[in-house]
């Protein structure tokens, strides 16, 4: 669900470093189009407070002790909320970024990160969009794909223009960009993703981007 360019983005902050979250808070409160209606120390508190506040963003320190955000992750996907997940970490092996992923976070991002570029990647977030780099992928899929497997080994299941489609989410655009550069409506585009997404088992486009790269429909580069 897309805001209203009038209702600003509700975000929850999650980590056990108060002195980060001030920094946070400080730091994305001064964006017209953010607020900060929460904050947490713990997953526990985070998903209460999720359910509670029911926020547009979370955004999650993985690091955390007794219910770290990907079990809080895990646990708000068994719940339906409608809140994006964005993971904040230092943590860039492989297995946990692969775990945060199949969470249904729909970014992961390094704390050293700059607030202009954190911001930036709310907004992609908010609007349906994933947010994670390059480096970050690779360390997903290094995971993902078995030694020695073989792109297209296996067939998929999706049609030519569904294949399209997913190599332009795996680009990084949305819906919009992509209904304008196909010529279609982005109602359409919305069902063919909702329909890619359901042939290949996936909960969100970081993960149908993770496909494409693993299967060779797209790269990096």
């Amino acid at each position: 669900m897309k805001n209203s360019p009038n209702k600003p983005i509700r975000i929850l902050l999650v980590d056990n470093h108060e002195i980060y979250r001030i920094g946070l808070r400080e730091g994305l409160s001064s964006n017209s189009d953010m607020t900060i209606v929460g904050e947490a120390s713990s997953g526990e508190e985070a998903l209460s407070q999720a359910v509670h506040l029911t926020p547009d963003v979370i955004l999650m320190n993985i690091g955390m002790p007794v219910m770290d955000g990907v079990q809080a992750s895990l646990e708000m996907k068994k719940r339906n909320l409608s809140s994006k997940i964005v993971i904040l970490t230092h943590n860039t092996s492989g297995d946990t970024v692969f775990s945060a992923i199949k969470s249904g976070a729909m970014g992961y991002l390094l704390k050293n990160i700059s607030i202009a570029d954190l911001s930036q990647s709310i907004r992609k977030v908010c609007s349906g969009e994933p947010a994670f780099t390059p480096s970050i992928a690779l360390e997903a899929l290094s995971i993902i794909a078995s030694p020695g497997e073989h792109k297209h080994a296996e067939p998929h299941p999706l049609t030519p223009r569904e294949v399209e489609i997913l190599q332009l989410v795996a680009e990084g655009k949305g819906n919009k960009t992509i209904a304008d550069e196909l010529t279609v409506s982005e109602a359409t585009v919305s069902t063919h993703m909702n329909n890619i997404l359901t042939k290949l088992h996936l909960s969100n486009r970081v993960q149908a981007t993770l496909y494409a790269l693993r299967k060779g429909l797209s790269s990096l580069n």
